[in-house]
């Protein structure tokens, strides 16, 4: 009897710390992202909040598998209250987790683009003065002795290779006026339409932290006037990797634009 009664006390306990861990842990990250996304701190300061929310939903989860033990057969009622916990902390980690196994996949750069040795410029839109200043050598001495924009250039054909210019048969004004609505079917800001320079500038902001990444998409006609050649470019406004955000966005938009 005596055991039971400190099961039930304790359990009851954790159950209170895991949900006030678990479920205060996804809203800090949501408070974390809305913060950053309206200017309310540094994007850093969100980011920071959002590691330490991982931490505690972790634990919480933790808590929560024991109090599930200890209730299971004295105070049944409260298995759901832990189980709601771990679904919904489980499912953030999941997903922060993702994340965060991606960045380890893809080297730490935010300038992709089809086309390295003639990449498409900005005209409205501008390249950040910091763009080039932290391309990493990804360990390799050959990549190390480079300047930066050649480290850039050796580091994107190392593991983005498959990013290149296409090629379509449609004329250049069909194939802009295309990707001019798949612009604006993807929620993109389209802040150039120059059909006379074969020019598409936009922007897309992310959902959570709403991070601004300029696009520049660039049609010229195709070896002896036939057809089009479609180059296209995607950057982050800020931080240092993108967590292959902009190499995913040029790879869906041009496979798109392949489709019929």
């Amino acid at each position: 009897m005596v055991e039971a009664l400190k099961k039930k006390r304790w359990g009851g306990r954790l159950t209170v710390l895991a949900a006030i861990l678990c479920f205060g842990a996804v809203a800090a990250a949501v408070l974390a992202a809305v913060g950053s996304g309206n200017g309310m701190w540094h994007f850093r300061i969100g980011f920071m909040i959002l590691r330490y929310a991982g931490y505690a939903a972790i634990l919480g989860i933790v808590l929560a598998v024991i109090a599930i033990f200890l209730v299971r057969r004295v105070r049944p009622r409260l298995m759901l209250t832990n189980l709601l916990a771990i679904v919904v902390a489980g499912a953030f980690v999941g997903f922060a987790g993702n994340l965060y196994l991606t960045a380890q996949r893809v080297p730490a750069i935010h300038d992709i683009t089809t086309n390295l040795d003639d990449y498409p410029r900005y005209y409205r839109l501008t390249v950040r003065e910091d763009n080039l200043a932290h391309i990493p050598d990804m360990d390799r001495p050959d990549f190390a002795r480079l300047p930066p924009r050649e480290r850039w250039k050796a580091v994107h054909r190392a593991y983005y290779g498959d990013i290149r210019t296409i090629r379509l048969a449609s004329s250049p004004a069909d194939t802009l006026a295309r990707a001019h609505w798949l612009a604006q079917n993807k929620g993109w800001e389209v802040v150039t339409f120059d059909p006379e320079n074969g020019i598409l500038e936009a922007v897309d902001t992310s959902r959570f932290f709403r991070f601004k990444d300029n696009i520049v998409v660039r049609v010229r006609p195709g070896p002896q006037g036939q057809g089009s050649l479609v180059d296209m470019r995607s950057m982050s406004r800020v931080g240092v990797s993108d967590i292959g955000v902009n190499a995913r966005r040029v790879r869906d938009f041009l496979a798109d634009m392949q489709r019929n």
